[in-house]
C-alpha cells in the first residue's frame, strides 16, 4: 500500500468513527442512563477474596442486557485506584504508614497479581456494549479536615500555598488559578488517555465545585477555561492515534446561569467546541428536582456541534441547605425524570447509586432499577414524588430556589414542579411539620392552583420524609386542579396556638394498579 492510499485509509477510518459516534449519540439522545461508580467503592464493599478478575467482570456484568448506556467509572481523587505514574496510588504509605483500611488493602491486592481493574472494566464494557468512560474527579475534599488522611496526595500536603484557602482549619481545595496545579491535574488527563482505550473522559468539577481564589471565581473562570482547552487538545490527540473520536464530558451546577459565577464557564466551553456531555448535577447536600433543561438548550443554540445535557442525582434530598436530609426512591427518582423528559433531558445520571449497599434505595431493588430505566413512559405512568428542594451550588447572588422552611402562622406560597400532568391515580401534597409545642394539634389549611384542598388524614411514614418532619398531614387533590409545570400550592395554620414551622413538602402522585 502507498503512502497515498495508506493515509486515505486512515482518513476513512477517522470518519467512520466518527460518525458511530454521532450515530451513538443520536441513538442515545433522550435515553442515555448513565450510572457513576466512586474511586473505592467496588474495592470497600467487597472481601479481599473477591479480588479477582471473575468479580470485576461480575461487577460490569450488573450492567449488561439492561437499560444501562453508560458507565462512568471513577479512578481518583487525590490519589489514584492504580499504579498510577503521576501521583500516588490509594495504598501507599503515608509518612511511612500504610493506610489500614479495606479500600486499598483490596485495590493493592488486584495490583499485586498484575491486575488493573480498569483496564478490565473498560474491556468489559466493550464486550457487553456499554460505553465507558472515565470520570476524574477534579478536586475532591473527602476527609480534607484530616491532614495525614490515607486519601490525600503529597502534591496537596507539600504545596498549602497552592490550596484556595492555605492552613484552613478544615482543609482546602487546590487553586487552579495557579500554573502548577493545571500542570498536575492536566499530567493525570494524560495519563489517562495515555493509559487506556475510552469512549470518553468526564472532568468532575463537582466533586468539589470550587476551584479559583475565594470570591474571584467568575474573574479567574479564564484558568479553568484554558485548562480545558489543554483537555479538548490532548482529547484530539488521542482521538488520532485511537482511531476512534473520544468524548469529553463535565459534570456541571444545575442552573446554566450560575456556572461562570463559580468559575465552570461551561457554556463558553461548548461554544468553543471543547464538550460533548453536560451533566447538569448538584454537588452534594441535595438532588435539585427543578432542573431547567429547556434553558440550558437555549444556552447551547448555536454551538459548533451537537451537546447532550442530562440530569445527574444524588442520593438524598434535603429541603434547605441546613435541613434533615432523606434519602431519595424510586419514587423521587421517577418524579426527578419525569420532569427531566418534560423539559428535555437527553438523559439521566445516577451519583452515589451503587451496587451493594442499601443507600439510598435496598439494594435488592438495585437490578430492577436497571432492567426498567427511566424511560418517559414508565416514570410519567409510575407512582411518583416531587418534593420541593433547593438548588446547591450557586454564585452569590444568584437564586437557590430555597422556599423552606415556613412559620406556617402566615399564609405561604410554595411552587412546587410536578413535571407532565398526571392521567389517571391519586394526587396529595403531604406536608412536614417541625417538632414543635402543639404540633399534634395544629390544623392546616391549603389549596393548589386556586383550588380549596381538604386535609384528609395524618401521614404516618415520616422516615419518608425530610426536614425532621416530627408529624406530616396529606391533603388529598383532585387530577383537574393540578397543572403540568409549576403547581402553586399556598399552605396556612388555621387555628389559634403556637405557631407551626413546615419543614417539608411534596406533591405526590400514586398510580393506579
Amino acid at each position: 500500500m502507498n503512502r497515498t492510499h495508506l493515509l486515505f485509509a486512515v482518513v476513512a477510518a477517522w470518519v467512520c468513527s466518527a460518525c458511530a459516534f454521532a450515530q451513538e449519540a443520536n441513538k442515545t439522545t433522550n435515553d442515555i442512563f448513565a450510572v457513576n461508580t466512586d474511586n473505592g467503592h467496588f474495592f470497600a464493599y467487597r472481601s479481599a477474596d473477591e479480588m479477582t478478575m471473575q468479580e470485576l467482570h461480575a461487577w460490569v456484568d450488573q450492567y449488561a442486557d439492561s437499560k444501562v448506556t453508560h458507565l462512568f467509572i471513577c479512578p481518583n481523587a487525590r490519589r489514584a485506584s492504580f499504579r498510577s505514574k503521576t501521583r500516588e496510588a490509594i495504598w501507599d504509605p503515608t509518612d511511612g504508614v500504610a493506610p489500614d483500611h479495606r479500600w486499598p488493602t483490596n485495590a493493592k491486592i488486584l495490583h499485586d497479581k498484575g491486575i488493573d481493574p480498569y483496564q478490565v472494566w473498560i474491556d468489559r464494557c466493550r464486550e457487553k456494549n456499554i460505553s465507558v468512560w472515565l470520570s476524574m474527579r477534579m478536586n475532591d475534599m473527602h476527609q480534607a479536615e484530616d491532614f495525614d488522611n490515607f486519601q490525600h496526595s503529597s502534591f496537596w500536603r507539600e504545596n498549602i500555598d497552592l490550596w484556595r484557602e492555605p492552613h484552613h482549619e478544615h482543609g482546602s481545595g487546590l487553586n487552579f488559578a495557579y500554573k502548577e496545579v493545571r500542570r498536575y491535574e492536566l499530567s493525570f488527563v494524560k495519563e489517562l488517555l495515555q493509559r487506556y482505550d475510552l469512549d470518553g473522559i468526564e472532568l468532575d468539577w463537582m466533586r468539589n465545585p470550587s476551584h479559583l481564589s475565594p470570591d474571584k471565581a467568575f474573574e479567574e473562570r479564564v484558568h479553568l477555561t484554558s485548562f480545558m482547552l489543554d483537555v479538548k487538545a490532548l482529547v484530539e490527540k488521542w482521538s488520532r492515534r485511537r482511531g476512534h473520536k473520544i468524548g469529553v464530558s463535565v459534570r456541571t451546577p444545575t442552573h446554566p446561569d450560575a456556572c461562570a459565577g463559580v468559575g465552570i464557564d461551561v457554556i463558553d466551553w461548548a461554544h468553543r467546541g471543547v464538550v460533548d456531555l453536560i451533566v447538569a448535577t448538584p454537588f452534594y447536600f441535595s438532588s435539585d428536582f427543578d432542573i431547567p433543561f429547556h434553558l440550558w438548550k437555549e444556552r447551547l443554540q448555536g454551538t459548533p456541534k451537537r451537546v447532550s445535557v442530562i440530569g445527574g442525582i444524588e442520593s438524598t434530598a434535603r429541603p434547605w441547605i441546613f435541613g434533615t436530609p432523606v434519602g431519595n426512591t424510586l419514587s423521587t427518582l421517577y418524579g426527578f425524570a419525569a420532569v427531566g423528559h418534560m423539559r428535555g433531558a437527553d438523559g439521566f445520571y445516577l451519583f452515589n447509586w451503587m451496587d451493594r449497599t442499601d443507600w439510598p434505595i435496598p439494594y435488592s431493588t438495585y437490578p430492577a432499577l436497571l432492567n426498567t430505566g427511566l424511560g418517559v413512559e414508565l416514570v410519567t405512568n409510575s407512582s411518583r414524588r416531587h418534593p420541593v428542594c433547593f438548588r446547591d451550588v450557586v454564585p452569590d447572588g444568584f437564586p437557590s430556589d430555597t422556599q423552606l422552611p415556613v412559620d406556617a402562622s402566615a399564609i405561604s406560597t410554595i411552587r412546587i414542579q410536578a413535571g407532565t400532568k398526571p392521567q389517571s391515580g391519586q394526587v396529595s401534597i403531604i406536608v412536614g411539620l417541625a417538632k414543635r409545642e402543639g404540633v399534634t394539634k395544629a390544623v392546616l389549611e391549603g389549596s393548589l392552583n386556586g383550588q380549596d384542598l381538604a386535609e384528609t388524614s395524618e401521614f404516618k411514614f415520616l422516615k419518608q420524609l425530610g426536614g425532621d418532619s416530627a408529624r406530616a398531614i396529606s391533603f388529598s387533590c383532585p387530577l383537574d386542579c393540578v397543572k403540568s409545570g409549576y403547581n402553586n400550592f399556598k399552605i396556612k395554620q388555621a387555628n389559634d396556638g403556637v405557631p407551626q414551622q413546615i419543614v417539608w413538602i411534596e406533591l405526590r402522585i400514586d398510580a393506579e394498579k
